[in-house]
């Protein structure tokens, strides 16, 4: 991989501007969106305005043009003050605007982009379903062709947005039930035969709205498929690598987010007449921290600089290990934050109660902390040219 880099004046820039959005706008509303389980709107539509939601879209279709770098600048800042806030701004600007900006029509591009990158369109990527979660290809989604389109059966659950989405991007099987000739269809939630089910409430991420679709027969034209059929499984694995690496830049954001607490509140809590700062067992407890926070983003920035120099087609391996390392890094940061914290780290008056629950979805979502070893131990294993130090 390219070697990692310091960040350039635009970059600078950006990550100061986000970090003031964050500070200033972001985080007065976390704990009511996480109370509340509702979407940050605000927010959202200033992240429009400062052109966030559209970061990787080209500037032809009202986008930034940016890479992967800006992407998780984006996800770190936002990520330190409320991880719901920026999993529901980056599902935006990484997995649902890349998909449209790389693999659609001119004319899909005109129709949808420049609402997705204002963010007067809010889009949600179906693709996990009730049989279908870490073993995607077992999905059960059909698209059946009609003689003006397509129609599309079936279930999506666990889908970030999608009880607000304005349009779903919907992975379905084009050949059968299980079959892995996969399409991507983009369908207006208002169309005939899609319906928003359950909203699923949730331990953590409570201000990012998660819940099901449901596809009862509905039609779509045919313009509404990205590509041609049977390239939707290139499409979707097209998108991995960068979904770990921005996943992994969040739990480095909020690890961040809860060693900036945990160190604050250790110089003015006082214990036996003293700073708990004093204390070595919390001295050890920052430093390790702080070092694992800081691997990890250079991890991170590793990742990006080479998906942005070289393409993300050989980032299998170290977008896993991003994502492995990230999540196990941030929930530990977060547990020892809380316990840093004793008694008022399991209230909600800090917000480290809500990181550990947050950070908790890190393991889980995106692709589980077992998916990422078993992607890792399979890559070694069955390419031995892959060097392993």
């Amino acid at each position: 991989m390219a070697t990692v880099f310091a960040l350039n004046d635009e970059q600078r820039m950006l990550r100061d501007m986000v970090r003031r959005f964050a500070r200033e706008e972001v985080a007065p509303l976390a704990r009511t969106i996480d109370r509340e389980e509702r979407f940050p709107r605000e927010s959202w539509q200033r992240a429009g305005e400062l052109g966030l939601l559209g970061i990787a879209a080209p500037e032809a279709d009202g986008g930034s043009g940016l890479g992967l770098v800006e992407r998780v600048i984006v996800a770190e800042e936002l990520a330190a003050v409320c991880v719901s806030t920026a999993a529901t701004i980056l599902h935006q600007a990484d997995l649902v605007v890349p998909r449209l900006a790389r693999h659609g029509s001119p004319a899909q591009r005109a129709a949808w982009l420049p609402g997705l990158c204002d963010g007067s369109l809010i889009g949600c990527l179906a693709m996990t379903e009730p049989e279908a979660g870490s073993d995607v290809m077992s999905m059960r989604t059909t698209a059946t062709r009609t003689a003006d389109g397509w129609s599309l059966r079936g279930t999506k659950v666990f889908i970030t947005s999608a009880p607000v989405a304005d349009l779903a991007f919907v992975y379905a099987c084009t050949d059968g039930p299980g079959s892995r000739e996969l399409g991507l269809f983009v369908i207006e939630t208002g169309r005939p035969g899609i319906t928003k089910g359950r909203t699923f409430h949730k331990m953590g991420w409570r201000g990012s709205p998660t819940g099901e679709l449901v596809l009862d027969d509905c039609e779509i034209p045919a313009e509404n498929l990205i590509g041609a059929p049977g390239e939707g499984r290139a499409i979707m694995f097209a998108g991995l690598n960068s979904e770990r690496v921005v996943m992994a830049a969040e739990c480095v954001g909020l690890a961040q987010g809860a060693l900036d607490i945990a160190t604050g509140y250790a110089q003015e809590r006082r214990q036996f007449g003293r700073p708990i700062a004093d204390f070595q067992l919390i001295q050890g407890k920052l430093a390790i921290m702080y070092t694992e926070i800081a691997a990890c983003r250079a991890l991170v920035m590793q990742c990006a600089v080479s998906a942005d120099s070289e393409g993300e087609a050989g980032l299998t391996l170290p977008s896993a290990a991003c994502k492995l390392f990230g999540a196990e890094m941030a929930m530990r940061a977060c547990t020892e934050a809380v316990q840093i914290l004793g008694g008022y780290g399991y209230t909600d008056e800090f917000p480290v109660e809500r990181f550990m629950r947050d950070a908790k979805l890190m393991q889980i979502g995106g692709g589980t902390s077992e998916i990422q070893q078993h992607i890792i131990a399979r890559g070694l294993l069955r390419d031995q040219r892959v060097r392993t130090r």
